[in-house]
């Protein structure tokens, strides 16, 4: 039995998921045929076949992580010969010195990471991300001596963390929405002066955040960047960010613009508990129009909120605080409520933007 293991995807990813097998146990393969899809960060990967023979044990099954170098694929039969999983689109690991001076700086560029082919073995070896590493060679290339650094410190720190199910899906996420979005902020302040003692705030927030939509619409959509079209949703699916030890959910909480105050604290305290619980049905966690995060029950004035797709808007509320201000010619301490308003600028105009954070502001600073 001969082992084929996981091999390197591409520039700092150091597993990948299994999406789908295309093969099963049993099954005669020939060279070059799909075996299994791993999915990155990046792109789903189809990796092929090595060699020639029957497949003896798959390790994994779907949706679950595989380390570069971990056994993948165990084959049996004459033409199977160990592979400790090759290196996808790399160089030669040991090229001669005039084979590497030879190469120009933009081959040994591969997102932008300048390193020898040499540096990038080594690296690969040492399981460093490239990534990580500041470099303190002439123009910007990465020497031997920074990846050993950084080998070193990681070594210290201990075992890696790998990233898990929310955690796990949030760092997906937020990689998808940086490298899609074109995000802008807006922030600006509200006088809750007028506020009743004890007043819930976030009931408070959603009311508002409903008469932003009220007067701009166009927040509450949905965007398709690929088809570079939107849709203007009549109702307002509110995606209520909820921080737990596990990382951050945004359960959602439908037809806010048609519930009453009680019955919005009450699907509020429905959702917090059932995140304590972990009971949130999938289709609780989807399907949103627009966000609030009310991070200023923690800490923080002002943020720039991340816009997830396909949703183009996102209302952060920060810390509340007391400030002198100016009323009726005379100064006064007035509570002061922080909001921080991102929007997808591929399809939001600052308009638009500027006219729905007002219509929120105006709604809050009215007494009920």
């Amino acid at each position: 039995m001969k082992l084929f293991k996981l091999p390197d995807l591409g520039e700092g990813l150091h597993e990948a998921e299994i999406a789908q097998w295309h093969v099963k146990v049993g099954d005669e393969v020939r060279a070059d045929q799909p075996l299994v899809s791993m999915e990155t960060a990046k792109a789903i990967v189809d990796i092929p076949a090595p060699y020639s023979g029957r497949i003896a044990k798959l390790f994994g099954e779907p949706g679950e992580v595989v380390h570069v170098g971990a056994p993948l694929v165990a084959f049996e039969g004459e033409g199977a010969e160990e592979d400790a999983g090759t290196v996808v689109g790399h160089m030669p690991t040991e090229p001669t010195a005039m084979e590497e001076a030879s190469l120009p700086v933009a081959a040994r560029v591969p997102g932008g990471i300048k390193a020898t082919p040499a540096v990038r073995a080594l690296a690969h070896q040492l399981k460093v991300d490239l990534a990580m590493v500041t470099p303190t060679g002439p123009d910007g290339l990465i020497t031997a001596a920074d990846v050993r650094r950084v080998a070193r410190i990681l070594a210290e720190a201990g075992p890696r963390e790998v990233l898990r199910g929310v955690r796990r899906a949030m760092a997906q996420n937020m990689t998808l929405a940086n490298a899609e979005v074109a995000s802008a902020t807006l922030v600006d302040d509200a006088d809750i002066h007028a506020w009743r003692q004890g007043e819930d705030v976030t009931v408070r927030l959603i009311r508002a955040l409903v008469a932003g939509c009220r007067a701009e619409p166009s927040l509450n959509a949905w965007y398709d960047a690929q088809a570079m079209a939107r849709w203007l949703v009549k109702d307002v699916h509110l995606g209520l960010a909820v921080d737990t030890p596990d990382g951050l959910f945004v359960p959602v909480i439908r037809d806010v613009d048609k519930r009453g105050p009680a019955e919005l604290r009450q699907a509020i305290d429905k959702l917090v508990q059932d995140m304590k619980a972990r009971r949130v049905p999938p289709e609780d966690l989807r399907g949103n129009t627009i966000t609030l995060s009310n991070f200023g029950m923690i800490a923080g004035r002002y943020a720039a909120p991340i816009v997830l797709p396909p949703t183009v808007a996102i209302l952060g509320a920060g810390r509340i605080r007391e400030e002198v201000v100016v009323a009726e010619g005379a100064p006064a301490v007035h509570r002061i409520l922080p909001l921080s308003l991102t929007f997808d600028h591929r399809t939001v105009t600052g308009g638009e933007a500027g006219r729905f954070l007002a219509a929120v502001i105006a709604d809050l600073e009215k007494p009920l």
